[in-house]
């Protein structure tokens, strides 16, 4: 297992897979301005898009590469060196050069065999590690790849230059367990750095992502809000923040900017960032059952793991029909009204029947009118 003082280099490819979400496009100058985000929180490298596109593709990853970022600028490419030429001109500093390792995709994609896909990998790594650049070697649908060929393939892209190779688990059948025994055999196999780029078709992008980590892999491909094709990939918030607080690694990024990323991300994408989205939604910090908002109220940490500032985002609580006095005080001492137990369980009595009927929590007015009508009763309660 790898250790919190290790590195662990946060690969985002939002512009490229992310935007490979069907019906998803960016705006060239969303592009750029999402790139300026990922900087200033801190990934480590920007996947880009794919310059062999032309156009504005082209364009735009060009213009990223010349916004001087501290995160490295990569392109994506095929195992073909008219791709790689065509992202030498955008004047970016790595390239990932993607070609698959399964049997069904060499057979059924490709019409090809195991030795061209070998031979093209190959002479794609040769000719960029030749002008100067990193070099990412993607095993395109590696968790069904055979094992043997894969470690093949893996050897030969590390003695053609590979700086490393990219696991790809492109349809997401990976579970925790399975892909870090994997990671484990491919790290005794080959002395390589290995990135995890994971797919969430059954859920576990994220989970696979960090047991890859787990395992010894030493970058993670993400993207905001886990865009990407199908069900998405690994969530670059989920990620971050699942290596800072559960395996402990020092993440240095500014986390606090995630909120403010992620529903930029969601607007340039046209897709709705939930309340209950994990780590960034509003509703990861708003309490409505009375247990659990007394213990928040006590302590944050009974029912948070890390401050919603960390994540920019504020603590919430609102009342309905599971709330307590606790929550009921709470809400109304907001508004420098503070009240006595008998009353609290007075209100919470028809803030419980009136959310039913709305079938929804009260809002800071509804409450208020609840609080006014009880009040003007018995002013005895009032301290």
């Amino acid at each position: 297992m790898k250790t919190g003082n290790q590195k662990i280099y946060l690969v985002d490819t939002t512009l490229r897979d992310g935007e490979q979400t069907a019906g998803v496009v960016f705006a060239n100058r969303e592009k750029i301005q999402i790139a300026r985000m990922l900087d200033e929180i801190g990934v480590d490298e920007i996947e880009a898009g794919i310059p062999v596109m032309g156009g504005d593709e082209k364009k735009t990853i060009a213009a990223i590469a010349k916004l001087g970022l501290r995160a490295r600028v990569m392109a994506w490419n095929r195992a073909v060196i008219s791709d790689i030429q065509e992202s030498l001109r955008c004047g970016v500093g790595a390239v990932a050069i993607s070609i698959a390792t399964s049997d069904m995709h060499i057979r059924d994609k490709l019409n090809s065999t195991r030795e061209e896909v070998l031979e093209r990998m190959v002479k794609a790594v040769e000719y960029a590690k030749k002008e100067g650049v990193y070099v990412s070697a993607n095993a395109e649908d590696a968790s069904r790849s055979d094992e043997e060929f894969l470690i093949q393939f893996i050897k030969a892209a590390k003695e053609a230059g590979a700086d490393r190779i990219r696991y790809c688990d492109t349809v997401g059948i990976m579970t925790p367990m399975e892909i870090s025994k994997r990671i484990e055999r491919i790290r005794k196999a080959v002395d390589i750095d290995i990135e995890m780029h994971t797919h969430n078709d059954f859920g576990m992008a994220t989970a696979n992502a960090i047991a890859g980590v787990y395992a010894g892999a030493t970058h993670v491909g993400v993207t905001v809000n886990g865009l990407g094709e199908r069900a998405g990939n690994a969530a670059l918030e989920e990620v971050i923040m699942a290596l800072k607080y559960l395996l402990n690694f020092d993440m240095e990024q500014k986390t606090q900017k995630l909120r403010e990323l992620c529903e930029y991300v969601s607007k340039a994408s046209n897709r709705i960032l939930p309340s209950w989205k994990a780590i960034v939604g509003t509703s990861v910090f708003t309490h409505e059952s009375g247990i659990h908002a007394d213990g928040a109220l006590k302590n944050p940490r009974t029912y948070e793991v890390f401050d919603p500032e960390d994540v920019g985002l504020k603590r919430r609580f609102v009342v309905g029909k599971h709330s307590g006095t606790a929550g009921i005080k709470k809400k109304l001492e907001e508004h420098n009204i503070f009240i006595d137990d008998n009353l609290a369980r007075e209100i919470l009595e028809s803030v419980r029947k009136t959310a039913v009927e709305l079938k929804r929590p009260l809002n800071d007015i509804e409450l208020l009118n609840l609080y006014y009508e009880h009040v003007n009763k018995d002013m005895k309660h009032v301290v």
